[in-house]
């Protein structure tokens, strides 16, 4: 896991490009705040995930709008999301 990605935070979704050598990771933080991170994953870093994007800083209200935020940043996502809306997951309450 990511140094950015905090312990206490809960990554209630994981979505990875086609290719499999990235991910968006979308996360729920104790005060009720959301946010996201974009990950590759390469031969050079053993198969570890290696923070892309310097996004999880940002908070966000709700799901919907940590997903609208991942969408319009990370330009491979809203595709994969637009064609299986089922990867679109959210926290259960």
């Amino acid at each position: 896991m990511s140094k950015r990605i905090d312990k206490s935070w809960v990554v209630f979704a994981s979505v990875e490009e086609n290719e499999r050598g990235k991910c968006v990771d979308v996360f729920c933080r104790p005060d009720g705040t959301f946010g996201f991170e974009e990950f590759r994953r390469d031969v050079e870093d053993a198969g570890e995930w290696t923070p892309l994007g310097y996004y999880s800083g940002s908070t966000y209200a709700s799901s919907t709008a940590a997903y609208e935020a991942a969408e319009a940043a990370v330009p491979w996502l809203a595709d994969i999301l637009r064609r299986n809306p089922a990867l679109r997951r959210h926290p259960r309450r």
